[in-house]
């Protein structure tokens, strides 16, 4: 059985904090006025919407080495979010946090359980944040059929060396962001977290092997074979 949301979340080493409630729901969002503007960026990164979001991401990706080093892509992305204007950097913070309630299924929790080795309530979060790291393609795929990481070389190879998958900084980017850009930390009540009630026909131990192979049947052969 997963566990229930916490009251207070903490995210990033630089610890951008916000508030949520047991169901997973804030407030109304407050209005904002911030002032001031930012550099100009290239144009495909001119607004922010999710597929502008995806575009970044993307942008940070390439920006990497290894494929595999998601906290040098939430390195990237931070500087190349930076370059906007305050306004679109509280844009991405809630498309971000609007993937993450998307991705707050069972099924993938169930299959983060599997990757990791046990999988907490953060470090549900810390794999989801992982998994936006990915890339759009990755993303949704594994929201819509959570056996389908195991297809991705970076799930096969941890699953050889016994390695987690986790990507606390990604989650932070926005809130860094946002600090580099303005000097400021993040408004409170600057986006909303709405997350949905989980699956009751998951409503199980994840260490349950006999109920989670047929629904995971791909990620539970490479992880216990």
């Amino acid at each position: 059985m997963v566990g229930k949301v916490p009251l207070i979340m903490t995210i990033g080493r630089d610890l951008c904090r916000f508030r949520v409630g047991r169901s997973g729901r804030t407030g109304a969002r407050a209005a904002l006025v911030v002032e001031g503007s930012l550099s100009e960026s290239p144009a495909i990164l001119c607004g922010m919407d999710t597929d502008r979001f995806w575009q970044l991401v993307e942008l940070a990706r390439r920006q990497v080495a290894a494929p595999a080093d998601a906290d040098g892509a939430a390195a990237e992305a931070t500087a190349l979010l930076a370059a906007r204007s305050p306004q679109e950097i509280l844009r991405a913070q809630q498309i971000l946090w609007d993937l993450m309630a998307d991705s707050y299924r069972a099924p993938l929790w169930a299959a983060a359980y599997l990757i990791n080795g046990g999988c907490s309530d953060d470090g549900f979060d810390y794999f989801r944040g992982w998994l936006v790291a990915q890339g759009r393609d990755a993303f949704e795929r594994a929201v819509a059929d959570p056996d389908t990481p195991v297809d991705h070389p970076t799930v096969r190879a941890a699953a050889e060396g016994g390695n987690e998958l986790e990507a606390e900084d990604f989650l932070a980017f926005p809130c860094n962001a946002y600090r580099q850009a303005t000097g400021r930390e993040l408004p409170r009540d600057s986006f909303t977290i709405n997350y949905p009630d989980l699956d009751p026909a998951w409503n199980f131990s994840f260490d349950d092997h006999v109920k989670v192979a047929p629904r995971l049947p791909r990620l539970d052969a490479l992880y216990t074979a």
